[in-house]
């Protein structure tokens, strides 16, 4: 084998590679921004909405869960476009990512709700503290504290699955990698950097996950629980 690798042809890109690394963070950020809101909406509603509420819930989640991203994003980028309601491609991979973790966090959350006994919720009320403090402080907090961990995961795994989304012409950071491939001729050294680049992103949002869950759940701080 004589290959010689040349990666100062890939290196001089190193603008596009930023850009596209911006793009994946950007997407990723409001993604899992609006999603965890959404989500805790989703498991609300699932957990103690009415019957009708849980049944539309339920099935939008099995919907999503069930069926690929990259489906989903030709549907809002692609299929929406031929009724006549065109979306940028950016915008579109945005709303796909949102529609796609929303699902997947609601069944986390919920699984935190329901870890939460019964006893605890009645305690609460016979402490005097209203149908909302109880709810906030009793049931939804801890169940978020518990499920953190699942979440973080989730949410990193979010970052890395936007490299699906070049399929569809965004141009996150796998998206300008191909284009560089095409440029310079030289995969290995392309997939190389990539992988340096996606391992060093991924390190530093689980860092800024973990530095969040220490501000927010002040209890696992002080009992030194690893978030």
């Amino acid at each position: 084998m004589t290959y010689e690798f040349d990666f100062m042809s890939v290196l001089q890109y190193w603008p596009m590679l930023l850009d596209g690394a911006k793009t994946t963070l950007v997407m990723s950020f409001w993604s899992t921004l609006a999603g965890f809101i959404m989500g805790i909406v989703c498991a609300i509603a699932r957990s103690s909405g009415g019957r009708i509420v849980r049944y539309c819930v339920g099935t939008y989640v099995e919907v999503i869960r069930n069926t690929p991203l990259i489906i989903q994003s030709y549907f809002f980028i692609f299929g929406l476009s031929s009724i006549g309601l065109k979306l940028s491609v950016l915008t579109g991979a945005v709303l796909a990512l949102v529609i796609n973790i929303t699902a997947y966090t609601c069944e986390i959350i919920r699984a935190g709700i329901e870890s939460v006994p019964r006893s605890q919720r009645e305690a609460g009320e016979c402490l005097g503290l209203s149908p909302l403090q109880v709810y906030w402080h009793i049931i939804l907090a801890p169940a978020l504290e518990r499920v953190y961990p699942a979440l973080t995961s989730q949410f990193i795994l979010l970052m890395l699955v936007t490299s699906l989304l070049s399929a569809v012409g965004a141009e996150e950071l796998f998206g300008v990698s191909n284009i560089i491939q095409s440029m310079t001729f030289r995969n290995f050294e392309v997939f190389i950097v990539l992988w340096v680049i996606y391992l060093a992103i991924s390190w530093m949002v689980r860092g800024a996950f973990q530095l969040a869950g220490k501000i927010m759940f002040v209890r696992k701080r002080k009992l030194g629980t690893p978030l």
